[in-house]
């Protein structure tokens, strides 16, 4: 994404969100990095500097964003539409991870701060909105407690792996990618239980309504 001269600020911070990460690889998420970014990217370090703002969280939020976007971009909806739900979920996590090839550094660096008690609050409001944009792209409109529990479930697991990619020393990060396939067979089965146990009350198995059958046989 190249860097327009008339740019906002918020245009800013996502055009050089992949450049600030590079450069966290060795400063760290950091005024280094902004103004290692800005120098590669031409831009004024002084502008970038009030682009990004308020410590190293606003830097990552810009990466984050960035990642949700590009996946938005090269994964949209309706080319997702034609495969199975297990198979959209796990190109959407597969293409963000895909994302972070040659960051990893980056991500470690960037998962340690997000840990911080202080940052707890705000990781997991990104942390939803990323899980959110896949469910979104994945086609699910539910809009009950079926809304909630997906993101909740889905957050967690991209965290989790998340966590196993940024130590995964394996050839083409095939330890992550297992994890990844185990966790969303995990979800699937989920779905596929709560289903099941909340089908419409004529549709389930009733063990009253079988004593009564028993008691009152019809004739």
């Amino acid at each position: 994404m190249a860097v327009p001269a008339d740019a906002t600020l918020d245009e800013l911070r996502l055009a050089l969100a992949p450049a600030v990460a590079q450069a966290a690889i060795f400063d760290g998420w950091s005024d280094a990095a902004i103004d290692g970014a800005a120098q590669a990217e031409g831009v004024d370090p002084a502008v970038a500097r009030l682009a990004f703002s308020g410590g190293p969280m606003t830097l990552i939020a810009a990466w984050i964003a960035r990642i949700d976007a590009d996946m938005a971009a090269a994964l949209p909806a309706e080319t997702l539409a034609k495969l199975p739900i297990r198979e959209r979920i796990r190109r959407l996590v597969q293409y963000r991870l895909d994302a972070l090839g040659g960051s990893e550094e980056a991500l470690r660096r960037a998962l340690a701060i997000m840990a911080m008690p202080q940052n707890a609050p705000r990781s997991i409001r990104l942390g939803w909105a990323s899980a959110d944009a896949m469910w979104r792209l994945a086609g699910d409109t539910a809009t009950d407690y079926n809304h909630y529990t997906k993101r909740a479930i889905l957050g967690a697991i991209y965290s989790a792996t998340l966590g196993v990619y940024a130590q995964d020393q394996s050839e083409g990060h095939a330890e992550t990618r297992a994890f990844l396939d185990r966790r969303i067979e995990g979800i699937m089965r989920f779905e596929k239980a709560k289903a099941r146990v909340l089908k419409p009350r004529d549709e389930s198995f009733s063990l009253t309504r079988l004593f009564g059958r028993l008691r009152y046989p019809a004739r």
